[in-house]
Order: C-alpha cells, then sequence, then structure tokens
C-alpha cells in the first residue's frame, strides 16, 4: 500500500507536529499506510514535548514533487552482457522496445544496445570475429551440440565456400578458426585435424564418426544445425554477446530519484526512445519511455493545521491531497477532487484529531494522549487565547487523564523550555514560528514567539531589529513583524520593519508606533493579528 504522508506545515510547532503524529498514528490504526513527516526544523518547545514523551521526530519531507520512482516506468527491463544478440532482438520485440540497457552478473549499467545499431551490423556485414558462449551459438542456430570443450567461443568466422582442394590448399585453419561447412567431409577432416575452434556443420548433415573421433582428440568443439549454409551466414553474427554492441557514448540516464519535470526538459533537447534508470549504486533498475510520464501515481498527503499554499510543502500540485484538518481561515489549496476537510472553530488542531479518535471508536496511546495534550496548551497558550473553546479546555482535560499529566504544571515546564532564547540567532528567534500570508498586492510576514522573560529579548533588541529589516528587505516584505507574547501578562510586544510601521499603526489603532510597543490582550496570531492586519489592507 502506498504511503500517505501527513504533516503540518512549513514553519512546525508543537500543535502542527503533534497533531500530525496523532492522525498518522490514526489513520494507521484504521488500516492506512500513514506516516508522519515535517516540513522544517523544530522549535525548542516541540523538541521537548518530543523529547518528554519519547515520541521519535519524523523524517524530514522536502518536497512531493513527482519523481521517477512515482511513475510506472519499465522496471526489470534489462539484459545481462553475456545475452546473444539474437536474444536481444526477440527481447525488443516482446518489449517493444527500441533499445535495451546492458548489465553485468552484478547488475550493473554497462552501456544500451539498440534496434538500430543491430541492423546497422546487419546491413554492414560487419560480424566476422565471434565471441559469445558455446550456449549462443546452439539456441540462435537452434543447433545440436556434438562435441562441447569451451563455454567460451572466440575466433574468426569462416566459411567454407571453394573446392575442397582449393580450400585445403590455400585457407590456414588454426586454434582461432570458427568454421561453417556443409557436407565436405574432406574439409571437416581438415577443420579438426588443424585444432579449429569450432565446426558448424550446416544442413544436419552427417559428419563422419573418424572426424568425430579427431575432433574429440583435438578438443574441436562441433555444432550441427538445420540450417542452410546461406541461412546460418545471414545470423551467425546474432549469436555474439551483447557486450560486443555496447553503446555508452551519448547515452542519457536518469535516477529514480529525479523529478518528473527535469526528465521531460530532457527528454525535449534529446528526443531519444528509451532512457536507463540507475540507482546511486550504479544498478539498473529498468528503462523509461517519454509516455511512462502519462502513468503515475502521486504522492498522497494530508495537511494538518493549514490549508495555505505558501504554508505547505514544495510541490503540492504534483501530489494528491486525500484529507485537511484545520483550525484556521480557509486558505488558497485547492483539489482536483472532493477530500475529506475537518475544519472547525477550535483553539488547536488536535482538538479535531481526538474527536476523530472519538468517532472511529479508536483509543489513544498514554505517550499519544501526552502530545496531543501538548499541542493543545501551545496553540492555546494554555487556554489564554481567544481562540480557545470549552471543546479545547474538556478535551485537554481527558487527555491530562490519559497521559497522566498536571496541566498546569507541564504548561509551565513547556513553556519555559520553549521560550528561551539561548544559543540562537536572532534570524532563527523572527523564524521559529513564522507565516507569510499574501493579500492583494501585499506581502506580509508574521512570527510569534512565547516568553516568560522579556528582559532576555530586550537586551538583544538592536540585534533584533538589524535582523528584521534585512530579513524585509532580502524578501521584499510589506510588513514583517515579530509579536513576541508573554503568557502571564496576556499581552505581546511587537518588533517590525519600518516599512510596514504605518500599516501596524492603523491595524492595531497606535498613534506613535514604537519597537516593542506592548499590545495588551494581544496574543492569537490566527483571531487578532493577521485579521487586524488584512481587514486594514482589504478597507484601502
Amino acid at each position: 500500500m502506498k504511503a500517505t504522508f501527513v504533516f503540518g506545515h512549513k514553519k512546525p510547532d508543537t500543535d502542527s507536529v503533534c497533531s500530525a503524529i496523532a492522525l498518522a498514528h490514526l489513520k494507521s490504526q484504521l488500516g492506512d499506510n500513514a506516516i508522519a513527516r515535517i516540513l522544517g526544523d523544530l522549535n525548542s518547545e516541540t523538541k521537548f514535548v518530543l523529547n518528554y514523551f519519547d515520541i521519535p521526530t519524523p523524517k524530514y519531507l522536502n518536497d512531493v514533487r513527482l519523481q521517477i520512482k512515482d511513475l510506472n516506468y519499465g522496471k526489470g527491463l534489462y539484459c545481462e552482457e553475456n545475452t546473444s544478440l539474437y536474444q536481444i532482438i526477440e527481447y525488443l520485440k516482446q518489449t517493444h522496445l527500441s533499445s535495451i540497457p546492458i548489465v553485468d552478473e552484478h547488475k550493473k549499467y554497462l552501456g544500451l544496445v539498440s534496434m538500430k545499431n543491430i541492423a546497422n551490423t546487419l546491413i554492414s556485414w560487419d560480424y566476422d570475429i565471434m565471441n559469445t558462449s558455446y550456449e549462443n551459438i546452439i539456441n540462435t542456430l537452434k543447433g545440436e551440440a556434438i562435441l562441447a570443450f569451451d563455454k567460451e567461443i572466440i575466433g574468426n568466422i569462416l566459411v567454407a565456400s571453394y573446392r575442397s582442394t582449393t580450400f585445403i590448399e590455400n585457407i590456414d585453419i588454426n586454434r582461432n578458426t570458427i568454421l561453417i561447412v556443409g557436407d565436405r567431409h574432406s574439409i571437416i577432416e581438415y577443420a579438426a585435424m588443424n585444432q579449429a575452434k569450432l565446426i558448424i556443420v550446416t544442413g544436419n548433415n552427417t559428419i563422419k564418426n573418424e572426424h568425430i573421433e579427431l575432433a574429440r582428440k583435438n578438443r574441436v568443439n562441433i555444432i550441427r544445425t538445420p540450417l542452410r549454409t546461406f541461412n546460418v551466414v545471414k545470423v551467425i553474427g546474432m549469436c555474439n554477446y551483447a557486450k560486443t554492441l555496447l553503446e555508452t557514448d551519448n547515452v542519457s540516464y536518469f535516477s529514480e530519484l529525479d523529478y518528473v519535470r527535469d526528465f521531460q526538459e530532457e527528454h525535449n533537447k534529446l528526443r531519444h526512445k528509451v532512457y536507463p534508470i540507475i540507482n546511486r549504486h550504479g544498478d539498473c533498475l529498468g528503462v523509461i519511455q517519454p509516455s511512462d510520464v502519462n502513468n503515475r501515481v502521486k504522492k498522497k498527503v494530508f495537511l494538518v493545521d493549514h490549508n495555505e499554499k505558501e504554508q505547505t510543502v514544495d510541490g503540492i500540485d504534483d501530489a494528491e491531497i486525500v484529507g485537511i484538518v484545520d483550525h484556521h481561515k480557509l486558505g488558497t489549496i485547492g483539489t482536483s477532487q472532493p477530500i475529506n476537510f475537518r475544519n472547525m472553530t477550535v483553539g488547536a488542531s488536535a482538538t479535531i484529531i481526538y474527536q476523530m479518535y472519538h468517532e472511529n471508536h479508536v483509543g489513544i496511546p498514554k505517550k499519544i494522549a501526552g502530545i496531543m495534550l501538548a499541542a493543545i496548551i501551545s496553540d492555546t497558550l494554555l487556554f489564554r487565547s481567544p481562540t480557545t473553546r470549552e471543546q479545547d479546555i474538556n478535551v485537554a482535560k481527558k487527555l491530562a487523564t490519559i497521559a497522566d499529566i498536571d496541566i498546569e504544571e507541564f504548561a509551565i515546564k513547556m513553556f519555559k523550555e520553549g521560550s528561551s532564547l539561548k544559543g540562537k540567532t536572532m534570524q532563527e528567534i523572527l523564524l521559529t514560528d513564522f507565516k507569510i500570508f499574501n493579500e492583494d498586492d501585499y506581502k506580509i510576514g508574521v512570527g510569534q514567539i512565547n516568553t516568560l522573560n522579556i528582559d532576555e529579548l530586550q537586551n538583544r533588541r538592536q540585534e533584533l531589529l538589524n535582523t528584521i529589516e534585512k530579513e524585509a528587505s532580502l524578501n521584499d516584505y510589506d510588513v514583517l513583524a515579530l509579536f513576541v507574547t508573554d503568557i502571564i501578562k496576556e499581552g505581546s510586544y511587537i518588533y517590525y520593519s519600518e516599512k510596514g510601521k504605518h500599516i501596524l499603526e492603523k491595524a492595531f489603532d497606535i498613534d506613535n508606533l514604537t519597537q516593542g510597543y506592548y499590545l495588551p490582550n494581544i496574543i492569537s496570531r490566527k483571531q487578532q493579528i493577521i485579521p487586524n492586519i488584512l481587514h486594514f489592507i482589504e478597507d484601502k
């Protein structure tokens, strides 16, 4: 069963990460192959929560763009180097391919053999040297093994086309000779006597016993074929190993991990019909044809705690969104078909996911209950945020019972750990919990951190302001602000880029905004900060 990736937004916070883990567990219990992922580095608070409940950090998901591995390409389509060219032709006919990768005994990619190259060889009659196996000759000529001493047959092809006396008098036969002959017994005797590498007797002609014994004595290989001499000459070159006709120059190949769009761009330049697929160890996995792009299996994703395109994983347009759980306003993500979309006016996505566990009659393990509780505490700021609903409080109490946690005591530990600025750069602090919004022609960036000690940030005030201005300039923000929320005082201090000052003044009805201005009762980005900014922009 193909995996469904469950993840929160690009700036992971405790609710998005813990809710994704909890939802992935629920879906797994319901029979889905659901895997939690994260889209960015975890903040200190979330790290503390996962460590506290001994939950492994989900792996990072870079993007969900279509890769070659998401296509139903020709897996396992290749031939080994000692396959005969005759078998290669038959294989190309069966698979409807124009060329095929050739591999060694360890499946390492060596090069291509194409029908075009084989045809050119046939037309040019360029195969007077044999390099193959006894078995390949038997199979290609539909022959009968008379004497076999060598597994490999390497030598020069010679056709007995002269009169016997002329041939014997003028033609030299040695250990490197591969002789094609009909019923000319004197020539067969001559070849056996001179220790030819191989005698191919055509037309199922009789071989005298004394000649067989002479050949046996001199270790001369003999094959008899029902094909006439003319037909043997036509196909003898097809006995050769595939490795004798390898194309290695100007051959492009791809990895399973390469993006489909990159493959398409490269194909538009090269216009080849077949491309080998090679892994990082050099193993050949098969071939891809341009038409395989239409036979794709999109990555399945389930979005948690967001539904804005700017906040989600890169390449979302290439993925199949199978569901969304969120408690924010409707965003910019659309789908091509109906999905399960749970959006409720509650303080945390974890509250919605608790309801999903209840609806599906699935029990919540102690550790999962613990991280879900942490998610609710974090997003509601211990129920102080105006986004908090009675349902959040009731669910938190039930989860606390399952997890055997004292809510107040755990919340203080979590907030203290999460609000520590020790060892963090100002850019890390600014972007810890940062979201981007686009409204009309305005680009807005809003970061938010919680603190139990505002002085810790005030001591680095100028460093913070320089970082904000630099970030705003580099990324062309019309408004860039960091709201530092004091959980105990239930208000926020605001630091901002000068370009957006007038918008923030109007949005929060401030006559003369200054850096570090304290906004009492402003603690919710979702319900207070962003709506105030967007309402002012919309009313302009």
